[in-house]
Order: structure tokens, then C-alpha cells, then sequence
């Protein structure tokens, strides 16, 4: 009895199944990226060997069905919002969006004058994180990532009766 006890002693983790599948989660985001304008730049260049989001967990996928998180670059016009919450629509849930530059937040400078440009991506899809800056650095969108994924941390999972 003594050599079981001595073997399993210190291999047993007594945890909750929310901080589990939180870290999994956050441990392993899978971003669709939404390139519109020159924000799309900065997005490649934090996914690229010098930022290397891989550290992160967070590793590009070119499909919405594969992606649960959306980082939407650049500016969105009336016409693309409808293929954007499309896109959105067929994203396995959980699904986060972070919303990168001016643009994408609040329409940038073509707000006032441009009839065609949609005045933030959050009056389309639920907005978790916003990046600012016209473009923002990489360093930002990386700050960004961090941010969703202190946000999935905290996230409960579990109904309690």
C-alpha cells in the first residue's frame, strides 16, 4: 500500500473544470484575420517570425470554421459589414472579435464625410477588445491578445445550481 500511495502522491491536481477549460482555451486562439486597409499590414507583420504570435498560442487559420477569433483591420464599408457578420455567423462559438485601428472602431477620418464607411464594426458583432491607433503597432495588437486572453481567464463556464 505504501508504494501506491508513494507513487500517484504527487500527480494528482485537484482544479476547477472553468479555470481548465479557460486556459485551454486561451492557451490555443485561432485567429480568422479580416484584412481591410494598411491595418492589415501590422496584423501580418505581429503574426511574422519578429513579433511571432505562435508563444502566444495564437496561430492564424484561413477558414471562419476553424477560427474563433476574429480580428477585424482596417475599414469596414456598408458593403463588406454584411459579408463580415456572415463570416462572424459561421464561427464556432466561443467566439471573440477584436476590433484593430480607428477605422474598424469608429469609422477613422473617413467617418464624417464618407456616406459608405460603417461607424464602428460593434454595430455589426459584439466588439470583446479594441485596439487603437491609425495603424496600431504590433506591439498593440499583442497587448490586445493579452487582453482578450485575461478576459477568457475570468470567464465562468460551469451553470451553478
Amino acid at each position: 500500500m505504501g508504494l501506491v500511495e508513494g507513487r500517484f502522491k504527487d500527480n494528482i491536481i485537484v482544479t476547477s473544470a472553468d479555470y481548465f477549460i479557460n486556459w485551454a482555451r486561451l492557451s490555443s486562439i485561432w485567429p480568422m484575420g479580416f484584412g481591410l486597409a494598411c491595418c492589415a499590414i501590422e496584423m501580418m507583420a505581429t503574426g511574422a517570425s519578429r513579433y511571432d504570435l505562435d508563444r502566444l498560442g495564437v496561430v492564424f487559420r484561413p477558414s471562419p470554421r476553424q477560427s474563433d477569433l476574429m480580428i477585424v483591420a482596417g475599414t469596414v464599408t456598408l458593403k463588406m459589414a454584411t459579408r463580415l457578420k456572415r463570416l462572424y455567423e459561421q464561427m464556432p462559438e466561443p467566439k471573440y472579435v477584436i476590433s484593430m485601428g480607428c477605422c474598424a472602431t469608429s469609422g477613422g477620418p473617413y467617418w464624417q464625410h464618407g456616406y459608405h464607411v460603417l461607424k464602428g464594426v460593434d454595430r455589426v458583432v459584439p466588439v470583446d477588445v479594441y485596439v487603437p491607433g491609425c495603424p496600431p503597432r504590433p506591439e498593440s495588437l499583442m497587448e490586445g491578445i493579452i487582453k482578450l486572453q485575461e478576459k477568457i481567464r475570468q470567464k465562468t463556464i460551469a451553470k451553478r445550481a
